[in-house]
C-alpha cells in the first residue's frame, strides 16, 4: 500500500526536489518512515529545526529551486519560524512541511497541539493549509510548490500524523468537490511593453549623473547590468544580497551601500541626478538620494516592490535580465565622461583606504585583516556565506567577489545563526565547489558550533572537501556594542555583551576537522593557505580586537555626540581603547 507520506515524497520528487532539510519527531513518523522507502529523495538531518529552515532558504538562494524543510508538531514546527522568516524577507521559495496531532485529538488541548495554521499565517501567508484527507494531498503539494515559486515566498503544509499513514489517492475521482492539479511548466510575460521601456529610456538618456543600485533580483543579469552601466557611464552600488551581481574589481563598482557600505556609494547617491534600481528592496532611505534630487527608474519582478524605497517615475515589472536586454538598444551611449571618471577616482581612493584600515595595528588582530587576506585567496567558483553582525561589515567592504562566485547573507531579517547552516546547504547543493563561511563568535555559539557536527558527519561525501568556517573570536556581541554606543549613547553593558570563552579551533579538531587558531596579524595569510589546502573542512579561529569600529560611510553629528558620551562612561580602559582604534581608522582613511 502506498501511504499519503509515500505519495507526498514521490510528488515532491516529481517537482524536482532532491533533498529535504529537517529533524525527526513522532509528529512526522509517517513521513520519516516513507524516506526509508524512497531512494530518490535525501533527508538531511540538521542539528536544530531552525538550522534546517536556514538550509532550505540557502538551498533556494544557491540553486534557484524551491527549498523544502520538515519538522514535527509543536516545538519542532515552532523552531522553523526564524529560518522561514529569513526566506520570506529575502523573497526565497521555501515549502515547510510540519506534523500535527491526530485529527481525533485536535481541539482537545492535546500534548504538542499548537494552532499551526495561525502560527504560520504570517510567515506563510500566501498558502498555509492542513491536509485532512488523502484526497487533498496531490493538490496541496502542487499548490504549495507552485505558489512558493510564483510568489517567491514561504508556503506551509500541516499533516496530522494519522493522515500520514492513510492509503494514498494519487488521482482524485472525477466528481463534484474534487481538485485536479498538475506540475506543468508555467510561461511568463517577463518583459514590459515597448512604451514603458521607451519612457524609462528617455529618463535614463536625459540623466547626466546616473547611478545604479542592484540587488538579489539582478543576480542572473550581471552581463546586462554591466552593459547598461557602461552605456550610461553609470556607477553601480550593490545591496548586500546583490554583492555577486558584478565583480567587485570593476572600476565603476562602488560596492556596498548603507550602514555597512562604502564612501563612494554614499557620495554617488548624494550627487546623482538619475537612479536606476534593479531587483532590490534595499530598506534604508537615508542612504538613497534625497527625494526630488534624482529621477528614478525601477525594475522588479514583483510590482509590489516598486516605489517602495524611493519614488520611481517609471516602474518596470519584469525579469531583470530580459528587461535590461530589451532596454539596452534604446539607451544612448554616454561614454566614460566626467561623472564616470569622478566615480572611478573615488573607488580607487576607497580601495586604498580599505587596505590601510585593514592593516592598522590592533589587539591582537584587526578583524578586517582576515577578510582582506581572504579576498586575494578566494578559490575560483567559490560560494561565500556570511552571518549577521560586524562580520557582515567586513564581508561587504573587504571581500572582493569575482566572476562566477556566489555569496549570501540573511538580508531582510538580518538574523544571527545563518552563516554555517547556509554553508552546509551550499555544499550539499554544490559538492564540487569550495565554500567559505564568515561568522562571528556570537553566531557561532548560537547555532554554528552545532552544525559543525553536520559538516564533520558529511564532508567525506563531497567531491571537493573545501569548507572553511572563519570565526572572529573577540568575546563580544560586537555590532550590538557599537549600536549601543552610537545610537543610544550607552557604554558597553558587559552582562549582555561579553561571551563565554570557547576554543573554536580545538572543537573543530575534536570533530576531526582542521582547527587553526590565529593570535597575531602575521599568521593570518598563512592560516588561510593552510585552511584552504587542508583536504578537509577547517575551522579558522582568529582572535580579534573588539574595539576596532565598523565605521559607517557617514556619521551624523548626533551619532558622534552619542558615541563620545558612551565612551566617557566606559570602564576599565575600554572607552579609551575604542577611541584610539576609531581615530586610527579615520587617519587610515
Amino acid at each position: 500500500m502506498q501511504t499519503v507520506s509515500d505519495f507526498v515524497l514521490d510528488r515532491l520528487g516529481q517537482w524536482g526536489v532532491q533533498r529535504i532539510y529537517g529533524y525527526p519527531g513522532d509528529g512526522i513518523n509517517g513521513l520519516i518512515g516513507a524516506f526509508g522507502r524512497n531512494a530518490a529523495l535525501e533527508f538531511v538531518q540538521a542539528r536544530h529545526e531552525e538550522g534546517a529552515a536556514f538550509m532550505a532558504c540557502a538551498h533556494a538562494k544557491f540553486t534557484g529551486q524551491v527549498g523544502v524543510c520538515l519538522a514535527t508538531s509543536g516545538p519542532g514546527a515552532i523552531h522553523l519560524l526564524n529560518g522561514l522568516y529569513d526566506a520570506k524577507m529575502d523573497h526565497q521559495p521555501v515549502v515547510a512541511i510540519v506534523g500535527q496531532q491526530a485529527r481525533s485529538a485536535l481541539g482537545g488541548d492535546y500534548q504538542q497541539e499548537v494552532d499551526l495554521a495561525n502560527l504560520f499565517k504570517d510567515v506563510a501567508h500566501d498558502f498555509v493549509h492542513m491536509v485532512t484527507s488523502p484526497l487533498q494531498a496531490r493538490h496541496m503539494i502542487d499548490r504549495a510548490m507552485r505558489i512558493a515559486m510564483e510568489r517567491r515566498s514561504v508556503t506551509c503544509l500541516i499533516f496530522p500524523n494519522d493522515v500520514q499513514d492513510l492509503e494514498a489517492v494519487p488521482e482524485p475521482p472525477r466528481e463534484h468537490g474534487t481538485v485536479h492539479t498538475g506540475i506543468g511548466v508555467t510561461s511568463h510575460a517577463t518583459v514590459p511593453p515597448q512604451t514603458a521601456l521607451a519612457n524609462a529610456a528617455d529618463i535614463l538618456n536625459r540623466g547626466e549623473r546616473v547611478a545604479m543600485l542592484v540587488g538579489a533580483g539582478a543576480l542572473a543579469a550581471g552581463n546586462e547590468v554591466r552593459a547598461v552601466a557602461e552605456r550610461l557611464g553609470a556607477g553601480v552600488a550593490k545591496a548586500l544580497l546583490g554583492k555577486a551581481v558584478l565583480p567587485d574589481a570593476l572600476p565603476y563598482v562602488t560596492g556596498a551601500i548603507g550602514l555597512l557600505g562604502t564612501q563612494p556609494s554614499w557620495e554617488m547617491m548624494n550627487e546623482c541626478d538619475t537612479l536606476l534600481m534593479v531587483g532590490t528592496s534595499f530598506p534604508y532611505a537615508e542612504f538613497l538620494p534625497r527625494e526630488g534630487q534624482a529621477r528614478c527608474v525601477q525594475i522588479d519582478l514583483d510590482g509590489r516592490q516598486l516605489s517602495l524605497r524611493y519614488p520611481a517615475e517609471v516602474g518596470l515589472v519584469g525579469d531583470a535580465r530580459l528587461t535590461l536586454e530589451a532596454l539596452l538598444p534604446m539607451l544612448q551611449p554616454k561614454g566614460a565622461g566626467e561623472w564616470r571618471g569622478h566615480i572611478e577616482k573615488r573607488v580607487r581612493r576607497w580601495r586604498e583606504t580599505v587596505q590601510a584600515r585593514a592593516r592598522v595595528a590592533a589587539n591582537p588582530v584587526n578583524p578586517q585583516l582576515p577578510f582582506l587576506e581572504l579576498s586575494d585567496r578566494l578559490p575560483p567558483d567559490c560560494i561565500v556565506t556570511c552571518d549577521s553582525g560586524s562580520a557582515a561589515n567586513w564581508y561587504a567592504r573587504d571581500v572582493q567577489l569575482r566572476e562566477g562566485m556566489m555569496g549570501s547573507v540573511s538580508g531582510g531579517l538580518a538574523s544571527m545563526g545563518c552563516g554555517v547552516p547556509y554553508a552546509v546547504a551550499a555544499k550539499l547543493a554544490h559538492p564540487g565547489r569550495p565554500v567559505i563561511a564568515l561568522v562571528g563568535d556570537g553566531a557561532m555559539q548560537m547555532l554554528g558550533i552545532n552544525e559543525l557536527i553536520t559538516i564533520a558527519h558529511r564532508w567525506q561525501e563531497w567531491a571537493d572537501p573545501t569548507l572553511v568556517v572563519l570565526v572572529l573570536n573577540n568575546g563580544d556581541l560586537n555590532l550590538v556594542t557599537w549600536e549601543q554606543r552610537v545610537m543610544g549613547g550607552d557604554p558597553r553593558f558587559g552582562d549582555s555583551q561579553w561571551l563565554p570563552e570557547f576554543s573554536y579551533a580545538d572543537y573543530g579538531r575534536l570533530l576531526g576537522l582542521e582547527g587553526i587558531r590565529v593570535t597575531a596579524p602575521e599568521q593570518v595569510g598563512p592560516a588561510w593557505d593552510q585552511a584552504l589546502a587542508a583536504g578537509r573542512p577547517a575551522v579558522l579561529e582568529v582572535v580579534t580586537d573588539p574595539e576596532m569600529p565598523p565605521l559607517p560611510p557617514h556619521v551624523s553629528l548626533k551619532q558622534a555626540r552619542a558615541y563620545m558620551a558612551a565612551l566617557r562612561k566606559e570602564t576599565g580602559g575600554a572607552g579609551a581603547a575604542a577611541l584610539r582604534a576609531t581615530l586610527k581608522q579615520w587617519w587610515a582613511g
